[in-house]
């Protein structure tokens, strides 16, 4: 019976700060799962409207952005792409995939010193062009690209 009651007591007192820290509004609910994104870039279905959504509309081409994937990818379904910038003071990377049906593939910010590098994997249906694009402290925008050509499809191909 003692081997159940310690257990049993420190979940209902983590509960119950954990319920009213939410009721004293402390702790709100999104910022306990994750950050608010912006969902309206990520629902739109054309590169340039993507971009817009992203703030990045007028981004500047730069050679600071490096793009890192296959050149022929053989699945479509997994292409490995790895996205890092050389500028300094970058807050944040988006991945954008110009011929899939919804071209923003991801987003990420940066916390203060953190480094602004990312490896994922993302889905192509064809042949198309893969955009990464930095945004720096200053507001600014870079923008990098990279043609990758897909010989079997992903995204229903």
């Amino acid at each position: 019976m003692d081997a159940l009651r310690r257990p049993l007591l420190k979940g209902a007192g983590a509960t119950g700060t954990l319920a009213a820290a939410l009721a004293a509004g402390v702790l709100k609910p999104s910022q306990v799962l994750a950050a608010d994104i912006n969902r309206a870039a990520f629902e739109v279905k054309d590169l340039a409207g993507a971009l817009k959504g992203i703030g990045a509309a007028g981004a500047a081409e730069s050679k600071d952005v490096v793009i890192r994937a296959p050149d022929i990818a053989e699945n479509g379904a997994v292409v490995p792409v790895d996205v890092a910038s050389n500028i300094p003071n970058t807050i944040s990377l988006a991945v954008l995939v110009d011929k899939n049906p919804f071209p923003l593939t991801t987003a990420f910010d940066f916390a203060n010193g953190a480094v602004p590098e990312m490896a994922l994997r993302v889905k192509m249906g064809q042949t198309s062009l893969v955009e990464a694009v930095a945004k720096t402290a200053d507001g600014k925008f870079y923008i990098a690209k990279k043609e990758v050509k897909v010989t079997v499809g992903g995204c229903g191909g």
